[in-house]
């Protein structure tokens, strides 16, 4: 009822004054009322973004979920934060559906899937890590556009610096519920050899959080996370610190094209390849760095064959994300082959085996991943 009442309104107050106008350009009603209404959607969830991370920041969702119904004041208390501030983001969560609202008894409250969602960091469908990557966007988008027009890249590490913990938040769900359990058991005879003991390469490790779940699932096994950005691996460094792993785990800055190291039972690429300028390259060093029957693990962001088929929810995600993070990243390299986070299948198979890769097939993939074994 109230889209409808604001269709109406709508109608009333800019269409019909104007209909001279609007029919001049030819414009269906129908259509604009509908594409109108799906701008104040997303403007709303645009608005929502940066409340989701003052409410992760701040606790407030945790203390909503752990104090099961609360008001502005007594959640402002809970969290040390001032009680105005707090009783305008309670209604705007509430308006967005992230907190309950309960006119009766004037306080706020979570469902138990809203509890999931907002206050579990560790769950595959945490909500608020996304919006880390959406705040670097809008805080480079001035530095994007100066890109777009000179079509010189923008390095990786020339981002605000919320993408770097907003990448891992984001990743990190999805990493600790399928790479140990259905991930790494879809690799031939991989498991196997990190159970006895392997040597394993994380190339494009970022703040190593895939490096680090490895090395608690496997601690016979050794591990060495690396990237290009000193500052993402100074963090892994710290984190390896904090996860108790720095018995079997080292990172070190290094490119993908030149990392030291040989004889690794596996190298793995997390969500980067499509990131690099020259990834054939990368592909030849990999190859070149492993035992003959060493195996390649690359993990890509979800995607389907052709532009049409991903053009929906998922596709919108990574289309808009790789337009304003990967692209760029890679144009900023040499060679700038410039893949897209929206590579398909078939093309990112020609990349690795164009790097001496014989054997390349695609082993699990989840709603936001794909995962591709690559043997010589």
């Amino acid at each position: 009822m109230f889209v409808v009442e604001r269709l109406k309104f709508f109608n009333r107050q800019f269409l019909t004054p104007n209909r001279s106008l609007w029919k001049s350009v030819s414009v269906n009603q129908d259509k604009l009322h509908e594409l109108i209404m799906k701008f104040v959607g997303e403007l709303g969830a645009s608005a929502t973004g940066p409340n989701i991370l003052l409410g992760e920041q701040l606790g407030l969702y945790k203390a909503i979920s752990a104090n099961g119904v609360v008001t502005p004041g007594e959640l402002a208390e809970k969290t040390g934060t001032n009680e105005r501030y707090v009783r305008e983001w309670c209604a705007g969560q509430a308006a967005s559906g992230n907190i309950n609202y309960d006119a009766s008894s004037g306080k706020f409250s979570m469902s138990p899937e809203q509890t999931f969602a907002f206050t579990n960091e560790n769950n595959p469908l945490y909500i608020p890590g996304a919006y880390y990557v959406v705040s670097a966007m809008y805080k480079d988008e001035r530095k994007l556009a100066d890109a777009f027009r000179s079509g010189k890249g923008f390095g990786w590490g020339e981002h605000q610096v919320d993408l770097f913990s907003g990448t891992k938040k984001f990743f990190k769900p999805n990493y600790i519920g399928n790479l140990v359990s259905s991930w790494l058991p879809s690799l031939e005879g991989v498991v196997q050899k990190m159970q006895a003991g392997a040597k394993v390469a994380d190339v494009g490790c970022g703040l190593g959080a895939s490096t680090i779940i490895m090395a608690k699932a496997f601690p016979k096994s050794t591990f060495v996370g690396y990237d290009c950005h000193m500052e993402s691996i100074e963090m892994a460094r710290n984190d390896a610190v904090t996860e108790g792993v720095t018995a079997n785990t080292d990172f070190e800055v290094a490119l993908a094209k030149d990392y030291r190291g040989k004889d690794f039972d596996l190298v793995t690429f997390f969500d980067c390849l499509h990131d690099m300028g020259d990834p054939v390259g990368a592909a030849k060093h990999v190859r070149q760095s492993l035992k003959p029957d060493g195996t390649w693990m690359v993990v890509e962001p979800f995607a389907k064959e052709t532009l049409q088929e991903n053009l929906n929810p998922v596709g919108r995600i990574f289309y808009n994300a790789s337009a304003m993070l990967c692209v760029p990243s890679s144009l900023s390299q040499e060679v700038g082959l410039a893949l897209g986070a929206e590579t398909s299948n078939a093309r990112l198979k020609e990349v690795i085996q164009a790097g001496g890769f014989g054997s390349v097939r695609k082993t699990a993939e989840t709603p936001f991943n794909r995962v591709f074994e690559a043997r010589p």
